[in-house]
């Protein structure tokens, strides 16, 4: 979700540094690579590391409720997102919604999309272990009742792109705020724009051949 089909990434940042500064703390560059894509429990980690003096719990609810505030002032929605899901859609094909971000953040966006665009919602609440790991993939193909291996995941950060190759299923690469190495293990795209069904038909006929989970 977060940089694929919407540019709520710079929110997470914000609600991070906000914390961070607030507490006489600082984000290195590092800091700031770790939270793109990361499961909130992570990103908390990483607040704390900075200098926040607050539980997980707490940085995590200050950070989810600070992005629900500014989801609600308006979607942002990521060149060609809406336009392919309408046209995989319309095409009867199942969807699943799969990210790290936690309920309440997920159905800011999905009640903004002006169609009705997922099956099923997998977020950071309802698996134990997040991207890289590949439990979320899984759980959304079990949720679609199909084989995940027949499944296309689309992915822009290196957590993400992980989990769906470890996953199984084949894998298209939309990078945005951190690169991503040439890998026969994943398609990649510069971008969603023009892309429609038979484009995710070729990239999950060009699929590579199975590889370990990714390093990120």
């Amino acid at each position: 979700m977060d940089g694929t089909i919407v540019d709520t990434e710079p929110y997470f940042t914000d609600a991070v540094v906000r914390l961070v500064e607030a507490d006489g703390g600082a984000l290195d560059a590092e800091d700031h690579r770790a939270l793109v894509g990361a499961n909130l429990w992570d990103v908390a980690a990483v607040a704390i590391r900075a200098g926040v003096r607050r539980s997980a719990a707490e940085i995590v609810d200050e950070i989810l409720a600070a992005v629900r505030r500014q989801l609600r002032g308006g979607i942002p929605w990521r060149p060609g997102a809406l336009e392919l899901l309408r046209a995989v859609r319309a095409a009867g094909v199942p969807t699943a919604l799969v990210t790290m971000s936690f309920r309440g953040v997920a159905d800011e966006v999905v009640r903004g999309i002006p169609f009705d665009a997922f099956d099923a919602v997998v977020t950071g609440e309802d698996v134990v272990r997040g991207k890289p790991d590949p439990e979320a993939y899984h759980r959304a193909a079990e949720l679609l009742g199909v084989d995940v291996a027949e499944c296309v995941v689309l992915e822009d950060s290196p957590p993400g792109v992980a989990a769906g190759v470890a996953s199984g299923a084949a894998v298209v690469a939309v990078p945005f705020y951190v690169a991503l190495p040439a890998s026969d293990a994943y398609t990649t795209w510069d971008t969603l724009v023009g892309k429609d069904l038979p484009s995710l038909v070729r990239a999950a006929a060009a699929r590579g051949p199975s590889a370990d989970p990714l390093p990120v």
